[in-house]
């Protein structure tokens, strides 16, 4: 995928990925921890290697690393950030990341960095 996005000229890519994937598996609660641990350990594991691909590519990347999806409207409301403290089993919902990631797409401010993003 990073061999033909850099074949087709294209330098910017906002992926998503999941919060407690890589390092940020360390900031999760407890309660977080042992879904990560039993349920989506698997999934996890390709999505870090993904995300380290991702950084190492020479793309101009962001990394995006939401809490559990919801199908719920969009808020406009929520939190993001490098790093946010967690409690229970935080949600946002998909559309509120979608119109975080098209902002990102199209801005400067979160290339080079993994937001985490939460309501």
């Amino acid at each position: 995928m990073i061999g033909a996005a850099n074949e087709a000229g294209v330098s910017r890519l906002v992926w998503l990925s999941s919060f407690g994937v890589g390092e940020t598996f360390d900031w999760s609660s407890a309660a977080q921890k042992t879904i990560y641990r039993t349920l989506l350990r698997s999934i996890y594991a390709d999505k870090e290697i993904a995300d380290d691909r991702i950084r190492s590519s020479g793309l101009d990347w962001t990394v995006v690393y939401p809490t559990r999806l919801t199908h719920g409207p969009a808020k406009g409301t929520y939190s993001t950030g490098d790093r946010l403290p967690m409690k229970g089993n935080p949600t946002i919902s998909r559309a509120d990341v979608a119109a975080f990631m098209h902002q990102a797409a199209h801005g400067s401010e979160w290339i080079h960095r993994s937001p985490v993003i939460t309501d």
